[in-house]
């Protein structure tokens, strides 16, 4: 919470202090780092699962470094063509990908910290991250330093950030490092999460590149505002993901795990659309009057955002259980989304229905697979028994 809370923060001053014009450079190339975070999600996943799993931590760094170099050399590549796709200078696509590698090496990090159920230094890092990203670049825009200069200093701050994790890391760890299995992890387990979480990111976030193409500026800009209360219900409920993924890497543990993350998150679903409904009559009062006609739909868009949410959870499960061809499935319904609406949609309420409609046939099929998954690797690995005879 106090890692979204600084990110929003961050958004709110740069509207104001880069006025119009300048917001649009720092928004684009916000969304640019937003994707450059895909590679360093994954690699908390998989460093978590592999450190529960009692990889050597020696192993999982050195894998953790030749992905940052890896992201590294891409961000290189991709420098020219974000500053030409999005008419920046080429200084700032650096500073939007510059952030890409550190943000590798700090999620591994935070990996490590995840997978050995050290939650209280894994929350503190989180804070802390957050902090050390928004804080500079706050610095930086107050004393004029523009998108590029926001961006760099947001970049040395998580440069930082990563550094103290990595001390946090090996300091706490010393009480329960796993045992050395001997494996070399490779780079492939990373790729095949990448895809996962890239499919989940895609499905959350067609629907608003989408409105730009059906709907005038009015109702487009109508239909953003909504998603903000898909975006609360959507991240609300992280934390549940993040406590219950060690167990989920468990083959013993699996399916109860999935399971009771999977109901913790309807749950908190169920809330957070009764709370949109509830709440519906006070967004024109804080958005003005021009927003007044989505008003009735807000627990619609609450509704899209509960449902990704119990979607991230089953592929959060889908990665612990190395099943990340599932993730088929979330690509193939992105395309359905996007076909549906382009082909039919051209009101805010056909929109945000077929984004409903389309996440929560896809959240069923991925949910039911990987519970079903969860539970043949339990009778295939059932728990140890402990035995009760004399020892001779």
């Amino acid at each position: 919470m106090t890692a979204n809370v600084a990110g929003y923060l961050l958004q709110l001053l740069a509207g104001r202090w880069l006025g119009v014009a300048g917001y649009s450079e720092f928004a684009s190339l916000l969304a640019v780092q937003l994707l450059c975070a895909v590679p360093a999600l994954a690699m908390q996943n998989v460093v978590a699962r592999e450190v529960v799993r009692g990889a050597d931590l020696r192993a999982v760094r050195a894998m953790q470094w030749r992905c940052a170099a890896l992201v590294a050399a891409v961000a290189v590549v991709l420098v020219p063509v974000v500053a030409g796709l999005l008419h920046v200078g080429v200084w700032a696509a650096a500073a939007a990908l510059g952030a890409a590698p550190a943000l590798v090496v700090l999620s591994g990090e935070q990996g490590i910290l995840q997978g050995g159920n050290h939650f209280r230094a894994l929350a503190a890092v989180l804070a802390m991250a957050g902090t050390a990203r928004v804080a500079p670049a706050l610095v930086a825009l107050a004393l004029g330093g523009g998108a590029a200069g926001a961006l760099w200093a947001g970049a040395a701050g998580i440069v930082c950030a990563a550094i103290i994790a990595g001390r946090i890391a090996r300091s706490t760890a010393r009480e329960q490092t796993p045992c050395p299995d001997g494996r070399t992890i490779g780079v492939l387990p990373v790729l095949r999460a990448v895809q996962v979480q890239a499919a989940l990111m895609a499905l959350s976030s067609a629907d608003l590149i989408v409105v730009r193409i059906v709907l005038d500026d009015v109702d487009a800009s109508r239909y953003s505002l909504g998603t903000i209360a898909t975006k609360i219900a959507f991240w609300l409920p992280q934390a549940v993901g993040v406590v219950l993924y060690p167990r989920m890497a468990q083959p013993t543990h699996s399916a109860r795990a999935i399971r009771d993350a999977l109901s913790v998150l309807s749950i908190i679903g169920v809330v957070a659309v009764l709370g949109a409904a509830l709440a519906a009559p006070l967004a024109p009062l804080f958005a003005g009057q021009d927003y007044a006609p989505i008003q009735g739909m807000l627990w619609l868009f609450a509704l899209h955002g509960a449902i990704l949410a119990v979607l991230q959870g089953a592929l959060l499960s889908a990665i612990a259980v190395e099943r990340t061809a599932l993730a088929a499935v979330t690509w193939i319904g992105l395309v359905l989304e996007v076909t549906l609406m382009l082909t039919f949609a051209r009101t805010i309420g056909a929109l945000i229905t077929t984004a409903v409609s389309v996440a929560a046939v896809t959240t069923l099929i991925v949910a039911v697979v990987v519970l079903r998954t969860a539970a043949r690797a339990t009778i295939h690995n059932p728990a140890p028994t402990v035995s009760t005879g004399s020892v001779s």
